[in-house]
């Protein structure tokens, strides 16, 4: 009885989460830290972190149709960092497994989302680096959904190091003469070449877990980003924890530094 009023009072509540929001700004492009897993399954009485982030892989759909329905253009998943590489094998190979199988399942037909890796690839094991490329090629084309980076061995400090270089690359296979280039190398150059084909700009940063601080994320796309900071452990975030970042973002004002 208790859980069936509960669900109704959340009905209700987020109905007027959706009203508040009805005409407000919203972000065009999050980036998302899907934190707390592990927590997640130790304070639920699960000894195999495993199925934390098993539950957090779930979680992605749900978390993409809400985005759908809130019309957002662009999301950056952050699953799997350049700095957790350096987990012992028997941890770090299974969470890689997991996270494959989840952008597989993203690469199903039927759904809707185009769907990208962004990150160092190459530090990944070769069948792992397999299935994923194997998977977000068969999602190109796609419409209407809204566009996945999924950012796995990534860290935003390697990411622009990698945008200078393939700039460097880029002008010298044209004929390009260094010392020009560096006379008239501008944040374009750099923005252009980041790993994400799609927008550079990050609107919202959001990380579950209570922990607040980037890791990392999106270091050159967050430069004016809001961040919103939420409690829940991922496996956990709801829809109604989501539109309250929205809310939060909306209610915020954007100044650039101006």
């Amino acid at each position: 009885m208790r859980a069936k009023v509960r669900a109704a009072l959340d009905a209700l509540y987020m109905k007027r989460l959706v009203r508040e929001l009805e005409g407000r700004p919203r972000p065009q492009h999050i980036g998302i830290m899907l934190d707390g897993n592990r927590r997640w399954a130790k304070m639920s009485g699960i000894d195999d972190p495993r199925e934390g982030y098993r539950a957090g892989g779930a979680k992605v759909l749900d978390f993409l149709r809400w985005c759908d329905s809130a019309e957002i253009e662009h999301v950056t998943l952050y699953m799997l960092s350049d700095d957790n590489l350096h987990r012992p094998e028997e941890e770090l190979n299974p969470l890689i497994d997991i996270i494959a199988e989840v952008v597989e399942r993203l690469a199903v037909p039927g759904n809707p989302w185009p769907v990208e890796v962004v990150g160092a690839l190459d530090l990944l094991p070769a069948e792992s680096a397999s299935r994923l490329k194997a998977a977000t090629a068969a999602t190109q084309g796609r419409q209407g959904g809204t566009k996945v980076d999924v950012a796995v061995g990534y860290g935003g400090r390697r990411e622009i190091v990698d945008a200078v270089r393939s700039a460097l690359i880029e002008h010298s296979a044209k004929g390009g003469d260094i010392d020009e280039f560096i006379d008239t190398f501008t944040m374009e150059h750099i923005s252009k070449h980041l790993y994400s084909k799609t927008r550079s700009e990050s609107d919202l940063i959001i990380r579950t877990s209570g922990e607040q601080r980037l890791s990392g994320f999106l270091l050159w796309q967050s430069a004016y980003a809001e961040m919103y900071f939420c409690e829940t452990y991922w496996p956990d975030f709801r829809e109604i924890d989501f539109l309250r970042a929205l809310r939060s973002y909306s209610l915020r004002e954007r100044r650039y530094g101006r």
